[in-house]
């Protein structure tokens, strides 16, 4: 692509879960975008979270986890520009790339995820690897396999802490793991399963510490209430979603943490050709998870065509509940649905079966 752009008019920026369902539903439907639209992503590859304690346990390869999107923008008219967003000017319609080149854009579609928050003091003395994005962790998880650490702690004890605390077991099985909460384990999900997952870490002989939160870093000790308790040799951040910085600085209207408004056709309230979708996005009623932004995907890919052909856009409703299912990544998973709550083996291929359909219906073969 040329450092002097023309204006695009369509850009799509990141491979999130809404923009492959997006991608893929225009290949099926055969729909083209206008010339000389664009997909920017920082990696070649859009990767599926709910894989990720998998293949960090062994269970699944790199290649199983992520879908290549240079099919899927052939197939649906988009050029893949694989570069990171430095920042947007909504109302000049236009992004700049980390690189400084400038693109203008008639349409917008955002899907760019979040990362996670540092929500304590601290000096640089320890690594601190953020769970998201996943190609860097994994990255870092490729090294600790060849000089495995001494002793890891994850902040942070939802679903992802959780998930990564019990694949790291199994894929550093001399490494000491220490789980923080400021409050309980699981705490949004239903009580059942967070003793079942209680359960689950103490037999993996992994640490849990609730209503502990992190208040510092200094040299190379986490502080919990100003006490020194431990002294690893990296942090994972599991402590849910940021908004990138530029968010804030896009001009686009954002709740209090950054992440941009969007009405039911999951369109910015203030800039009718911007859309955003999943992480990076807020919605009433509508949580960071994946089985939200699958949902999403659909109606956007619909919704940006309309968009483009002045038709009226689709709405999207939220579920007053969701399926969850953790990864124990042994091929058991704890399961939960309302205040229902198990856990097995049986759940664990349930699992499977689900995220192998998934990234089956996404690749183009």
């Amino acid at each position: 692509m040329q450092k002097n752009t023309p204006n695009a008019p369509l850009v799509l920026v990141g491979a999130g879960h809404a923009h492959l369902v997006t991608l893929r539903q225009w290949a099926t439907k055969g729909f083209s975008a206008p010339a000389g639209s664009l997909l920017i992503n920082p990696d070649p590859h859009a990767w599926y979270s709910g894989m990720m304690p998998g293949l960090i346990a062994g269970r699944f390869q790199p290649e199983q986890c992520r879908i290549p999107l240079a099919p899927l923008c052939a197939a649906s008219g988009l050029e893949l520009v694989c570069a990171a967003v430095s920042s947007i000017t909504a109302d000049n319609s236009a992004l700049e790339l980390a690189d400084g080149q400038r693109i203008a854009f008639d349409t917008l579609s955002l899907n760019s995820g979040a990362k996670a928050p540092v929500l304590f003091e601290q000096d640089q003395s320890l690594a601190l690897i953020g769970a998201k994005p996943f190609p860097h962790f994994i990255r870092q998880w490729q090294q600790w396999l060849t000089t495995p650490p001494r002793q890891l702690a994850i902040v942070g004890a939802g679903a992802a802490g959780f998930e990564l605390a019990m694949a790291l077991r199994i894929s550093l099985p001399g490494t000491q793991i220490d789980l923080f909460s400021s409050g309980t384990l699981l705490a949004s999900h239903p009580p059942r399963l967070a003793r079942l997952a209680s359960n689950r870490l103490r037999k993996a002989q992994i640490t849990l510490h609730e209503h502990s939160p992190i208040d510092r870093i200094t040299s190379g000790q986490l502080y919990v209430k100003q006490q020194p308790v431990l002294q690893p040799q990296a942090v994972i951040l599991a402590t849910g979603t940021a908004a990138p910085d530029w968010q804030q600085h896009s001009g686009l209207n954002c709740d209090t943490q950054g992440f941009i408004r969007i009405d039911s056709h999951l369109r910015s309230l203030d800039h009718d050709n911007i859309f955003a979708s999943g992480d990076c996005a807020s919605l009433p009623q509508t949580p960071h998870s994946g089985v939200y932004a699958v949902r999403q995907g659909s109606v956007l890919a619909d919704n940006l065509i309309a968009h483009l052909q002045g038709s009226p856009l689709g709405s999207f409703q939220p579920q007053s509940k969701a399926l969850a299912l953790l990864s124990c990544a042994d091929g058991r998973a704890l399961l939960s649905y309302g205040p229902l709550a198990s856990e097995g083996k049986l759940a664990g291929r349930f699992k499977d079966w689900l995220d192998l359909r998934f990234m089956q219906q996404q690749r183009l073969t």
